[in-house]
């Protein structure tokens, strides 16, 4: 069933204590997105969440689908979308090498953009529906996740209340595709994001070195920062 707008359609929807949980698909002319909303049932959504995937992940992972639950019962509108070539967006999953060789092939700075344009519009046409807050948005994601959430979070501009980022750095190993290197942008990102900021270093990274994600972390503008 298509929403008001014309532009975007419920595909299911489920119930559990304090939340709804709703599928969609967003038409887009890059491509259709999909995603899931999880709502609080009682009250109107006090701010926005947005829960972005690790490259083994999808929208549904079973992080988020616990995330998506918890904060939607505590008065959160709760997103997540598919990323590249994960998900709704294939017709099958792609294994880690298949997929990075697509992202590469496209190159990760349209790829980026893509994405982050993809975020931008489910938060604008959720909040136009009454479901989500789009001034008042947080940012959650590690790995993939960090790749695709830091270039989003500086987006969102002064909209971004707090973004809880990690396990990703300016500089990679193999067997990550070296086309998905992208350290200027990445720290061009890092410098935009004022809000407050919680990074998770992992220590012994198998993709990315502990330096680069420390680097990264440096690069972050703002003040309330921790690691």
């Amino acid at each position: 069933m298509a929403d008001r707008l014309g532009r975007l359609a419920w595909l299911r929807e489920e119930t559990s204590a304090g939340c709804t949980e709703r599928t969609f698909l967003l038409p887009r002319l890059t491509g259709p997105v999909p995603g899931v909303l999880w709502s609080p049932q009682a009250t109107a959504p006090r701010g926005t969440a947005l829960l972005f995937h690790g490259g083994s992940g999808h929208k549904r992972s079973e992080r988020h689908l616990r995330m998506g639950r918890r904060l939607a019962s505590a008065g959160l509108a709760v997103i997540a979308i598919d990323g590249p070539y994960h998900g709704g967006r294939v017709p099958a999953p792609m294994t880690a090498s298949a997929y990075q060789q697509r992202i590469a092939d496209e190159g990760i700075e349209t790829v980026t953009a893509r994405m982050t344009a993809d975020w931008l519009d489910a938060v604008s046409v959720l909040a136009g529906l009454g479901v989500a807050d789009d001034a008042h948005v947080s940012v959650f994601g590690m790995s993939m996740g960090a790749r695709y959430g830091l270039p989003a979070a500086a987006a969102l501009g002064p909209r971004l209340q707090c973004a809880v980022l990690g396990k990703f750095g300016v500089r990679q190993v193999a067997p990550l595709h070296r086309g998905l290197l992208a350290p200027g942008l990445m720290a061009a990102a890092a410098h935009a994001v004022s809000a407050s900021v919680l990074y998770h270093v992992q220590w012994d990274d198998e993709f990315f070195p502990r330096d680069g994600q420390f680097e990264l972390f440096d690069a972050l503008a703002s003040t309330d920062k921790q690691n």
